[in-house]
């Protein structure tokens, strides 16, 4: 993968392929966190499952106990904590291409900002899966002060985590990676918002606090890309000498970025009967 040396330019980043990838690194994060977090932890304690939509998961609770719906609702954070860890990992290797060194990094960032984030927006908001998780214990305020605190400082670290790794992506010049950083991940936060709010108003059931808190965790929890490259400001931190490389124009992920998209709005948006 080549770089760029010269100072304050970089090599090209084709808007289209970025956010396409974008696309697919959202639907999928979405689809881990309703479909094998909430469904796979439906299954696992004996539920039923009865609907999976880009917004929310159905278990048929009857006969479940409270524990058991406890589990329920935190499996999609769990889901996303794994998968954001296991792609994490992956990114230690070399990168053997531009495209798919991006789609790993978006991909690991989106879990890990999603997964943490929901701990911060349960704690204050009171709704959502972690307010479900800790409905019906005592000092629920103590828990929800706990939660406050777990998802700010895990989400602010994983930020950080996800910039330094950004590296291979953005390069090191203080001149440059500033406004590449803003490129490779506003772009892709306004593209899965979109995507997200597309899908949701074809929810049959979207009544708005449903609504609300899906809206709410998906742009609050992906904000990580929106407000993280202004830490890069900082020209001390981060520094390097080495170039971002060029993530060009790619049809493959382009076309395969739509199509998951057009998939998940027109397939999850309204639902599936399970």
């Amino acid at each position: 993968m080549p770089h760029d040396h010269t100072p304050n330019s970089a090599p090209p980043c084709d808007p289209l392929t970025i956010a396409a990838i974008g696309l697919l690194a959202g639907a999928l994060t979405d689809l881990i966190h309703e479909g094998l977090g909430h469904g796979g932890a439906c299954l696992l304690v004996g539920g039923k499952p009865t609907l999976l939509t880009s917004m929310n998961f159905v278990c048929d609770e009857s006969g479940l106990a409270r524990s058991a719906l406890r589990i329920v609702s935190a499996g999609g954070t769990f889901a996303n904590l794994l998968a954001g860890g296991l792609a994490l990992v992956s990114l230690r290797r070399p990168p053997s291409s531009a495209h798919l060194h991006y789609f790993l990094w978006l991909f690991a960032a989106l879990n890990l900002y999603i997964g943490t984030g929901y701990f911060l927006f349960s704690g204050m908001s009171n709704i959502g899966d972690w307010a479900n998780v800790i409905a019906g214990l005592p000092n629920s305020w103590l828990w929800r002060g706990f939660l406050i605190v777990l998802g700010g400082v895990s989400y602010f670290l994983c930020v950080r985590t996800m910039l330094a790794k950004a590296g291979p992506l953005i390069g090191g010049e203080p001149g440059v990676r500033y406004r590449r950083a803003n490129l490779l991940m506003l772009i892709p936060y306004a593209a899965g918002a979109i995507m997200g709010l597309m899908a949701g108003v074809l929810n049959p059931q979207a009544k708005a606090l449903l609504l609300i808190s899906a809206v709410a965790a998906s742009l609050g929890g992906m904000s990580g890309l929106a407000w993280g490259p202004q830490m890069l400001r900082d020209p001390h931190w981060l520094v390097a000498t080495t170039g971002p490389v060029a993530i060009p124009r790619h049809w493959g992920w382009i076309i395969a970025g739509l199509l998951v998209a057009a998939g998940f709005v027109a397939v999850l948006g309204p639902g599936v009967r399970l």
